[in-house]
């Protein structure tokens, strides 16, 4: 079965060169120019694997028609692709569920390989668990237990975690991080990287022998 794309995009020559590629790697699209053309019932809206949202609609932007979406169904992944550059923007769009934040202009291979990232992260078997100490870390149900307790993580926790333990011993560099987990190097995705740090830290207490930290100019590591 083709993956099945839903484009929301009213420039017509960029809809086009969209639609056009990723049709020519084997991807099912139906675009609309107006967000008014849209069904938005929940059955039509799991029809689809991945929405990609222009902001700058006619008649509704597209941060509201996220919101609308995501009422109708939350099993449908969007992200956004747009001229909005400014970081208010970016963090309003991400707070808003978006897995991807992608500013125009984009080529159309990055936006392929940016939504197989998610669509592979959105199919990643529920059975993997990885252990990380002493603790069970399970990515597809942002799970992380130890003995009796289990906290659940937010998706970019979750995200942010699994890249580190895929790099254990290794040191990642700041920029590395952002551009892989919130698809951007910005001074504010930065400060929001600390928080999680320290998010990441206090779930990971319960075992000294984990070690979770910032290298000073140069990136982050964990070593277990």
């Amino acid at each position: 079965m083709k993956t099945k794309l839903l484009l929301v995009e009213d420039d017509f020559d960029l809809g086009y060169v969209i639609k056009h590629y990723l049709e020519m790697s084997e991807m099912e699209v139906d675009w609309f120019q107006d967000p008014a053309q849209l069904n938005l019932e929940a059955d039509q809206l799991n029809s689809y694997h991945l929405a990609i949202l222009d902001i700058n609609l006619p008649n509704e932007d597209g941060f509201t028609l996220s919101k609308r979406i995501s009422k109708s169904t939350n099993s449908l992944p969007f992200l956004f692709l747009t001229a909005k550059a400014q970081s208010m923007d970016r963090i309003l769009g991400l707070k808003l569920g978006a897995q991807d934040y992608i500013v125009k202009p984009c080529e159309p291979e990055e936006l392929l390989l940016r939504i197989k990232l998610i669509l592979n992260r959105k199919f990643r078997s529920k059975n993997e668990v990885i252990t990380i100490g002493s603790y069970q870390f399970q990515p597809s149900l942002l799970e992380l237990r130890h003995a009796e307790k289990t906290f659940q993580l937010t998706e970019k926790e979750s995200e942010l975690l699994l890249l580190l333990v895929q790099h254990n011993h290794s040191v990642l560099s700041r920029k590395e991080i952002l551009e892989k987990v919130w698809g951007d190097n910005d001074y504010f995705l930065g400060r929001s990287l600390d928080v999680f740090m320290t998010r990441l830290r206090k779930y990971l207490s319960n075992d000294a022998s984990i070690k979770l930290e910032t290298i000073r100019g140069i990136g982050v590591r964990i070593e277990f």
